[in-house]
């Protein structure tokens, strides 16, 4: 949250995070078309945040340049918060994501968000490709305390500069899916996104941790907690059941180390899983929301009941470009 946005607000703002992921038999050029359009439509309805997530070597996924894609979208776009959901920090030097980030701060000022993280959003072959000088997450409260002098004002004799970068104060913020980086969050007093989306089993845990240990900053005085989970938004429960299934068959083909392109829902998954496989699918997507707006709101403030954020941040996977942005329609009927 950077030092100009409100305090606390009293139920969770919406935002949204992208893979850029690839329908089967599309290219990127349209992919990241649709992406662009999805934003746009996102910033119309009043989304607060548009993050793109960093991935590697993951047929289906679009958005390993993620500096790149966050200034192409921002350049789309006038009003909406975009940033990274997020640069995985362990993958790049400290003073190329501030450079980076500092140039799109100096081009959208204010409306620049760099969330890190600490895994190498890939395989460990591709890690490797990717790591400077073997460094890992070991290194991962050092870069983000790199980045944050980097980022922060000049000092006298500095000898390693940002330029661009320096004095844009780009707003920090830790992502994570277990309690090390609540914990970071909390010690330096920095927003916490956790993600949900993915690796639901410490929620409830991570966020706790992160409000009951928070230090007040220069940054942010009091805590400020997003979390990132899935939704089917649709205009039926049972088109929402149906429009899931190629978020099924994608995280299936995750698990079975296959390329992740979107395909098309499918009336049935029957045949296509086991039943140990469906148990982990579901289990990975324990937190989402489906259906029309009444069910969602439901499930919306279930889920609140059990939690303390300011954000809900959606990762919404459907494989029609138009009843996607649809989808953010309904999303936004469910905070009437």
């Amino acid at each position: 949250m950077s030092r100009s946005e409100s305090p606390i607000p009293k139920s969770p703002d919406y935002s949204l995070l992208e893979l850029a992921s690839v329908r089967e038999g599309d290219s990127v050029g349209t992919t990241l078309a649709n992406s662009v359009a999805y934003a746009q439509r996102g910033e119309k309805l009043g989304f607060k945040r548009f993050w793109l997530a960093e991935h590697h070597n993951m047929e289906g996924i679009s958005s390993s340049a993620t500096a790149v894609l966050v200034g192409h979208i921002a350049g789309r776009t006038e009003t909406i918060r975009v940033g990274s959901g997020g640069v995985m920090l362990p993958n790049h030097p400290p003073l190329v994501i501030a450079e980076q980030f500092g140039t799109l701060e100096s081009l959208y000022p204010g409306r620049i968000d760099l969330g890190l993280g600490r895994a190498p959003g890939t395989d460990p072959v591709t890690a490797r490709a990717l790591r400077r000088d073997g460094l890992g997450a070991e290194q991962f409260p050092e870069d983000v305390a790199r980045l944050q002098t980097l980022l922060g004002p000049l000092q006298p004799g500095q000898p390693v500069k940002a330029i661009p970068g320096a004095g844009t104060d780009v707003p920090i913020w830790l992502l994570g899916s277990s309690l090390y980086s609540a914990q970071l969050a909390a010690m330096r007093g920095l927003p916490y996104a956790f993600a949900g989306h993915f690796a639901p089993r410490l929620y409830r845990e991570a966020l706790k941790v992160y409000r009951d240990n928070f230090q007040p900053s220069e940054h942010l005085q009091t805590p400020y907690a997003m979390l990132a989970i899935p939704a089917i938004p649709a205009d039926s429960v049972e088109e929402a059941e149906y429009l899931a299934t190629t978020s099924y068959q994608r995280i299936l083909s995750l698990f079975r180390g296959q390329p992740l392109w979107m395909k098309p829902p499918v009336a049935s998954m029957d045949g296509l899983w086991n039943a140990g496989e469906k148990a982990s699918v579901q289990d990975f997507l324990s937190l989402q929301v489906l259906g029309d707006a009444d069910a969602l709101r439901q499930q919306i403030k279930t889920l609140l009941a059990s939690v303390d954020v300011e954000e809900l941040m959606f990762t919404v996977d459907i494989y029609d470009p138009e009843k996607r942005r649809h989808a953010l329609d309904i999303l936004t009927a469910t905070r009437d």
